[in-house]
This record gives C-alpha cells, sequence and structure tokens, in this order.
C-alpha cells in the first residue's frame, strides 16, 4: 500500500510541475525496487491526473462551445506529440531514452533553459494571443517531454513564456495541454490490458486513482496560486541539484 501512495503521489505532483513526472517514477521505482508500476497501475496513475485536471478546470471543459476555439488549438498542437509518441513505442525505442545519463543532462539543461523564458516580461493573454501557430509551436516543445527528464508541463511553459505569456497563463496552456496527452496514454495502456487479456481491475487500481487524482488536484491547485506570487526559480534550482544528484551517480 506504502509503495501505491509513493507512486501516486510521485506522479500527481510531478505531472503538473516542470520538474518530470516519468523521470521521477523511473528513478523512485528503480531505486526503491517497486514491482507494481506495470501497465495497470500506469493506466490508474494517468487516468486519476487526467480526471483531476478535467475536474478542475470543469467550467472551461464542459462549457466547450464557448471555449471551442482554444480547445481545438490545444487538440491540434498535441499532435505532434502524439505521433512521435506512437513512433517511438511501435519502433520499440522509448526504452533507449531511459538511461541515467540523459535524464541527468535533460534535467539541468531543460531547467536552465525554464529559468531564462522565465525572465521574459508579460505581454501575451491566452484570450488575445494564443494562436494556431503559437500552439502547434508550443506544442512542437512538447515533442521534447517524451524524452524522461525534460518535463512535459517544463517545457510547455517554457515555450509559452518565451511567447510572452505570463506565469499563470502559461501554466494554464500546460494543464490544458495535458488533456488530450494523459487521455491518450490512458487509452492507449488499457488497449494493450485488454489485449494482453489482463484487465483485471482490482482495489489497488481503485486506490492509485483516488490517491493520484487527489495529489494531482492539489498540486494543480497550489501550483497555480504559487505563480501568482513567486517565480519558477525554485524549480529551476531543484533541477540543477536533482541532475547533478543522477550524473554523478551516473558517471
Amino acid at each position: 500500500m506504502l509503495e501505491i501512495i509513493i507512486l501516486s503521489a510521485i506522479q500527481g505532483v510531478t505531472e503538473f510541475i516542470p520538474i518530470s513526472s516519468s523521470a521521477h517514477l523511473i528513478l523512485v521505482s528503480e531505486y526503491f525496487e517497486f514491482n507494481n508500476l506495470g501497465l495497470t497501475l500506469d493506466v490508474s496513475l494517468h487516468l486519476g491526473s487526467l480526471l483531476a485536471i478535467i475536474f478542475y478546470f470543469r467550467k472551461d471543459v464542459f462549457n466547450f462551445v464557448k471555449n471551442e476555439n482554444i480547445f481545438l488549438k490545444v487538440l491540434i498542437s498535441s499532435v505532434p506529440t502524439l505521433l512521435v509518441g506512437y513512433l517511438l513505442i511501435h519502433y520499440s525505442l522509448i526504452d533507449y531514452l531511459r538511461g541515467y545519463k540523459l535524464i541527468g543532462w535533460t534535467t539541468i539543461i531543460f531547467g536552465i533553459l525554464l529559468y531564462f523564458s522565465d525572465l521574459k516580461k508579460k505581454t501575451s493573454s491566452i484570450k488575445n494571443n494564443y494562436k494556431l501557430k503559437t500552439a502547434l509551436i508550443i506544442g512542437f516543445f512538447q515533442i521534447l517531454s517524451l524524452v524522461p527528464g525534460v518535463s512535459r508541463s517544463g517545457i510547455t511553459i517554457t515555450g509559452a513564456r518565451f511567447f510572452g505569456f505570463s506565469r499563470v497563463d502559461s501554466v494554464k496552456i500546460s494543464f490544458l495541454m495535458s488533456i488530450p496527452v494523459l487521455a491518450v496514454i490512458t487509452i492507449y495502456n488499457l488497449k494493450n490490458i485488454i489485449a494482453e487479456d489482463n484487465l483485471e481491475l482490482s482495489i489497488i487500481n481503485l486506490i492509485s486513482v483516488i490517491f493520484s487524482f487527489t495529489f494531482s488536484y492539489l498540486t494543480i491547485k497550489f501550483f497555480l496560486d504559487l505563480l501568482r506570487k513567486f517565480s519558477l526559480t525554485f524549480f529551476v534550482i531543484y533541477r540543477v541539484i536533482l541532475g547533478l544528484i543522477i550524473l554523478v551517480y551516473a558517471y
């Protein structure tokens, strides 16, 4: 049970802040030799995060007609990442991106890139400046998140900040872009489970969904509140320190 809580906390917290959920899940699972991070648990963890982001933005999501323009751009901007992700999985290339050295370097490099993007002054808003071209370019930034250590939220926030969006608007863009990605990951893994005739939903899966949802929702809420008062420097420092620790271990 403790293992499930730890993995749910890591997924819920790191999915939405710019420190890479995949890197933390890989590092913690290998370090503590966790055995539960299989397909069914992976589906449960991502489903919890997906439900949390939909619930938090429920007014925007369920008022689709009013926000149709934004959601269509979000959907289109997610296509490049989903296509490249499918190719990496289809050709069994994803495991080549899980090495400690690569994770260490990407954690540091993209943390520093996040720092420089955060120096950008606010000049843009979602309402007036979130054009299709802007959404697509941020979407191409998101492709890099397929490499553990880059961070999906981190690279999309970085892209949005380079376009001059405020920290809060940049995070909202990142959060909204997570919806189609998390949905596809959940559906894809669920399809694989069904194909393997391994659909064994248990109390463990339910608990992991609940914990992942809870940690995800709280992270979304407090992260947005935090960025109304502070910069992203704390996360940059954390990434650099973590990356250096990983590299020392790796080399």
